[in-house]
Order: C-alpha cells, then structure tokens, then sequence
C-alpha cells in the first residue's frame, strides 16, 4: 500500500515513516520543492503522478502566533492547499485523511467537545485549519478528518523538547496551568492514522467511517503538568529537570488566544474505527528518552 504523506518535515509524516519502516506501507513523504501547498495545481499533478492508494495531508502552516501577522498565507496553506490536496484525491479515486486541531474550537465549553459541536476558532490557524476542514469535505466526499491536540515527539520543535531546552538553561520554568488539553504523542497518532487508512480502504461502502473525527491520547493535563510529568521522566533518567511555577495565561501574553479548553471526545474514533490511542503518560516516557539519547549522541 502507497500513501502519499505532505509535511515531510512535520511530526506526524516522520512518525509515518517510523512506523511503516519495515511493514507493507510505503510512505512517501514529500514537500518541497517536489510539492508546495501555495502552488495548487502543481500540487494536484504530483499527487496524482504518483499514483497513491491514499493520501495524507499532514502539511500544515503551524506558527499560530505567527498566523496572525500572516492570514493570507495561513489560509492559502491550510485552506486552499488542503484543497488541492483533495481535489487530487477525488481525481484519483482515493481517500484522504486531512489533519487538524483543537483549534477550531473556542475553548469555552466544560466538557470534551464531540465531532458535532458548534466550531468557534479564537485565530487566525484555526480559522484557516477549520476552512480547510470544509475545503476537504466538500472537493473529496471519501474523507477523514483528524482533529488532535498537543502534538509531541522526538521530532522537530514540541512543547517537549522546549521544556527540555530550557531544563538546561534554568532551574524554574513558568507555565501556564489553566489551559487543558490531551498530549499526544505524534507516534500514536501515525498509528492512529495508519489504522483509518486500512478502514477506508477496506470498507469502501461505509459513509460512517468518512467525516469528521477527534483522535488524542487518553487522559487530560495542563501544560504545567505536562511540564512536570517531562521534567520526572527526564530528571529519572539522568537528564535535565527544573521546577515549575505554574502562572495564569494573564501572566503570559502571546499574539492568538487559544483555547482554556482542549480536550476532544475522542468516543466517536473508537466506536467507528476500533481505534483509541494510548494515555499520554505512556508515550511520554519512551519520547524524553530518546529525546535524551539524541542529546547525548551530539558532538
């Protein structure tokens, strides 16, 4: 099985290409120069050149803060290149499944939010990531769209790999502790991800499987108690570690709101597709380690 995967410097595709290594999938990862999501219908020729049996699009204008300063590039990335990635599904008779976030909620409710409430993005991204959740629908009815929260991984930048950074240069780190969410590990995603693609491949006829899906590791924490199980796993294994000072987001202003609350009902995932991902304390450990085991390789 081929399955064409956008973002190949993102976490979720280099989570792909770990977890297909040595299986039936082949994963090819593309971005640029072979793909760009600014160049729709360049993008669209590659994708049906390669001839895939599915398509992901992980690719993704991330910097949220940054967003705001750039909302025509945003939506050009996550709206109309998540688009064109579509398009060049449906021409090829293929399913997609397109990634997206927490985001495209307000944050507001007080409890987990379903497939089915009401949107309500606080910025510019999850303007542009819930236009592209439209987009996709509505140019590939043989979809899946992803919805996650808190992406780390012992690849790129994550909040993980900061906090780690910082360990090194501090000895208290201040953050934020009354905005919740799930962690979630991006290897478990990319299984996650793996399994919904099998599904729609399998199961052609079944509508339930296609639409709108919230997909998280098990459990909840703040960012300062994401910070804290980090810091006792690493400082466990003989790595960095500080102390935490939990503060308000009063006390840290950034250019985007984002959401008090993050968490997803992730019920609707494992009812239809068999899948639930594992709880977040679970894959944080095997990360920091080698995350640790990265460090300690460097010259």
């Amino acid at each position: 099985m081929r399955i064409a995967v956008t973002g190949r410097h993102g976490q979720i595709a280099q989570a792909l290409s770990v977890r297909a290594a040595g299986s039936t999938e082949q994963i090819l990862l593309l971005a640029r120069p072979e793909i760009d999501l600014t160049r729709p219908a360049e993008l669209e020729a590659t994708l049906i050149g390669l001839e895939p049996d599915a398509i992901v699009n992980a690719a993704a204008y991330t910097a949220v803060d940054q967003a705001e300063t750039e909302p025509d590039l945003a939506a050009a990335i996550n709206a109309e290149g998540a688009a064109a990635v579509a398009r060049a599904a449906a021409k090829l008779g293929v399913p997609i499944v397109q990634l997206s976030t927490d985001y495209v909620f307000d944050g507001r409710g007080d409890r987990p939010y379903r497939e089915d409430d009401p949107t309500g993005p606080l910025g510019v991204y999850g303007v542009s990531k819930l236009a592209g959740e439209r987009a996709v629908a509505q140019a590939a009815p043989d979809h899946a769209i992803l919805r996650t929260s808190w992406v780390y991984s012992p690849f790129g930048r994550n909040f993980v790999r900061t906090m780690l950074a910082l360990a090194r240069q501090r000895d208290e780190v201040r953050v934020v502790c009354d905005q919740v969410g799930a962690p979630t590990s991006a290897l478990d995603i990319a299984d996650g991800v793996i399994g919904v693609v099998h599904n729609l491949l399998a199961e052609s006829a079944r509508s339930d499987l296609r639409g709108v899906f919230h997909m998280t590791a098990a459990g909840t924490a703040t960012w300062a108690e994401f910070a804290e199980a980090s810091f006792a796993l690493s400082r466990a294994a003989g790595g960095p570690s500080a102390t935490v000072i939990p503060i308000p987001t009063t006390e840290y202003p950034t250019p985007a709101r984002r959401p008090a609350n993050s968490r997803l009902d992730t019920s609707l995932l494992a009812t239809v597709h068999g899948i639930r991902l594992p709880h977040w304390r679970q894959s944080l450990q095997p990360c920091i380690e080698r995350l640790l085991a990265q460090d300690a390789d460097r010259p």
